[in-house]
């Protein structure tokens, strides 16, 4: 096995997942930290290796992958010791990528960045009600997926619920997750933090949280 470098921020969702993925699969890495707020990802240097200049980036030898989904997919391929986080099986695959691509487009951009962005880059101050409504729906979708089961591709931890918990705990900062109409989702992220690594997402969602918090946005009513 070749150096593994991990390019990030511990607060991002899509690194933290990323960092999940390696931490069940054991892998030794170097962490990479990359102020996106300096915008050190606008460097001629990380440029050259990622045209997008985003994070997370996986460096691998000599290859270079960006995109948590993409990343967490690939390591999981190549270094995994058996197929459980991501399967091999058509129909079972399937239904991860539809979590991942679920996560991609609609959690990630219509809800966390959506707010999140306007907050630090473009000093919104009041969230308006639409984003958070855009929250409640994130919420409903993934109470319903996990519907009769324990994890959000099925009854297997798989590399879909590292991309989601990152995100679905991070929009806590926005609208809590109430226990009682989100019985699912509290029991799967109770479940999640009894993972031995959990902390990898737990000590960064926490930054997150922070820094959301240090912009004194208000919501409208």
């Amino acid at each position: 096995m070749g150096k593994i470098i991990l390019y990030g921020l511990d607060p991002s969702p899509p690194v933290r997942a990323v960092k999940l993925t390696l931490a069940a699969l054991e892998l030794p890495y170097e962490f990479v930290k990359i102020n996106l707020l300096e915008k050190e990802q606008l460097s001629e240097a990380f440029r050259k290796k990622n045209p997008q200049h985003t994070v997370p980036m996986l460096e691998d030898d000599d290859a270079c992958i960006w995109d948590s989904h993409a990343i967490i997919c690939y390591l999981v391929s190549k270094y995994g010791k058996d197929d459980s986080l991501y399967p091999k099986d058509l129909l079972k695959r399937a239904v991860v990528d539809q979590r991942l691509h679920f996560e991609s487009g609609v959690v990630f951009a219509n809800a966390l960045r959506a707010i999140t962005k306007n907050l630090f880059f473009f000093g919104m101050k009041v969230i308006p009600k639409e984003l958070i409504q855009a929250v409640v729906e994130v919420y409903d979708f993934v109470e319903t997926f996990l519907k009769g089961h324990k994890y959000i591709a099925g009854d297997h931890l798989t590399v879909a619920d590292f991309s989601l918990i990152s995100t679905v705990s991070s929009l806590t900062v926005y609208h809590e997750i109430d226990p009682v109409k989100y019985a699912n989702i509290t029991a799967w992220i109770k479940r999640l933090e009894t993972l031995p690594y959990y902390s990898v997402n737990d000590v960064g969602n926490k930054q997150f949280i922070a820094a959301v918090k240090a912009t004194n946005f208000t919501i409208e009513e």
